[in-house]
């Protein structure tokens, strides 16, 4: 009987195996990414098709500077509410999970932390770092403080810490952490992350669940290309100069009917401004003044101003590329246009409109080359003898001439007047030639 033993051991260890390799973790590589519509958006999706494909859990490996609230509360009520384990783990070496992202961590089933990484630093803070107006900053924060509290209490962490990390924007490394209960254990990797995984009783939505990890595939989820494509062009600094380019292609066609190519191309970079500004917390008071510069400076080019209409544009575009994203949004300080992409658009359009408006006015100030004016001084050639009627070349035609002397063929003659098609001409003396 013993010598069976053994082998039924063997047995059920290799049967534990096979089960734990039929197992597979859904893993989303959140990697020095913000928080906005379209990542909040991708997470959310990924909770759902990985429960429905029937992953173990899903591996949410965070590293973010923060975000959009809106977004920030989409993700961490997607993962309160989820039947399946998610797991936040902080890494590689070297992450954040700062801003919003200590909510989206504090939300999870489990959290880790790899070596070298730091979480916290969560309090509210205006775009650009710019002032909030007391009673609407306090406002904020007592929101804010009541959410973090509950996730905080939901999830059995350290209540204390979390509204610290909103109050007084504390931060903590991973040991600091781990000693807070703010986590619940450090991996160095994905492998240990796993293994330490194995065995953890959660407590989801759905019930208890036991995680069988240790041998568990990891499939790794990945953007679609329109969320790459949107996440991308959802950088303010690129979506500003999409809709900067784009109204300079729009400005070109009407400037030169018929250019087609400056007007299809502005015509893209505006509707992909537009579609990225919708995921990113837009002051519409400044995109309409960044249209108003557009339309004044098309005005110049109509109406003869003097460089007023074209000031005018100027200042109406630094205040709005300001003012274009809003100061009101609490986690959204990282989301600012960066003055060297603002400074170099403004200066760039100031130095064409500039040296437009003073070559318009050269240009008025040259005497006329047409009409009537532009012949008054004009030295052509006698081309028939005047006496007092001949015919002249000037400007490459024949014309009629008339004289008060007699001019010979091949002498330079000067025009003093003119009526109709007939030329009033005087001969140039010889010093004159």
């Amino acid at each position: 009987m013993k010598k069976y033993i053994l082998p039924f051991i063997l047995f059920l260890l290799i049967l534990g195996m096979a089960d734990s390799a039929l197992c597979w973790v859904s893993l989303l590589e959140f990697d020095n990414l913000v928080i906005n519509p379209v990542t909040s958006g991708f997470i959310t999706r990924s909770i759902t098709r990985a429960n429905e494909d029937g992953a173990e859990c899903l591996i949410i490996r965070l590293d973010t500077p923060g975000g959009l609230q809106k977004s920030m509360e989409d993700i961490y009520k997607a993962i309160l509410v989820s039947p399946l384990p998610i797991v936040v783990y902080v890494a590689p070496e070297g992450a954040q999970a700062t801003s919003a992202g200590v909510f989206i961590a504090l939300s999870a089933h489990v959290v880790a932390m790899a070596p070298t990484t730091k979480i916290g630093s969560a309090h509210p803070v205006a775009v650009g770092g710019g002032q909030m107006d007391d009673d609407v900053k306090n406002k904020i924060i007592e929101h804010t403080v009541a959410e973090v509290k509950k996730i905080a209490e939901k999830r059995g962490r350290n209540v204390e810490w979390a509204e610290k990390a909103v109050r007084d924007s504390i931060s903590s490394t991973w040991t600091e952490a781990l000693e807070q209960n703010v986590i619940d254990f450090v991996a160095e990797d994905m492998g240990e992350l796993l293994e330490k995984l194995d065995g953890m009783e959660v407590k989801t939505e759905a019930g208890e669940r036991v995680l069988n990890t240790r041998y568990a595939e990891v499939r790794r989820v990945k953007m679609n290309l329109r969320d790459r494509l949107l996440n991308i062009i959802s950088d303010p600094n690129i979506a500003y100069m999409l809709l900067i380019l784009g109204f300079y292609g729009i400005f070109f066609e009407l400037s030169n009917p018929g250019s087609i190519f400056p007007g299809v191309a502005g015509a893209i970079s505006i509707i992909l401004a537009l579609f990225a500004l919708q995921t990113l917390p837009i002051n519409y008071a400044g995109l309409l003044l960044i249209l108003l510069a557009l339309v004044l400076f098309i005005l110049e080019v109509k109406v003869v101003s003097y460089g007023i209409l074209s000031i005018g544009g100027i200042i109406s575009m630094l205040i709005g590329s300001i003012m274009l994203i809003d100061s009101a949004e609490p986690f959204a300080y990282i989301f600012k246009i960066s003055w060297q992409i603002i400074l170099p658009a403004v200066l760039v359009t100031a130095g064409f409109f500039i040296l437009g408006m003073i070559l318009v006015i050269k240009t008025h100030r040259k005497k006329s080359i047409t009409g009537k004016q532009g012949l008054m001084g004009a030295v052509g050639v006698c081309e028939r003898e005047i006496n007092p009627e001949g015919k002249i070349f000037l400007h490459g035609e024949i014309w009629n001439g008339i004289s008060d002397e007699v001019i010979l063929p091949k002498e330079k003659v000067r025009v003093i007047g003119a009526e109709g098609l007939t030329l009033k001409v005087e001969k140039l003396k010889d010093k004159e030639i």
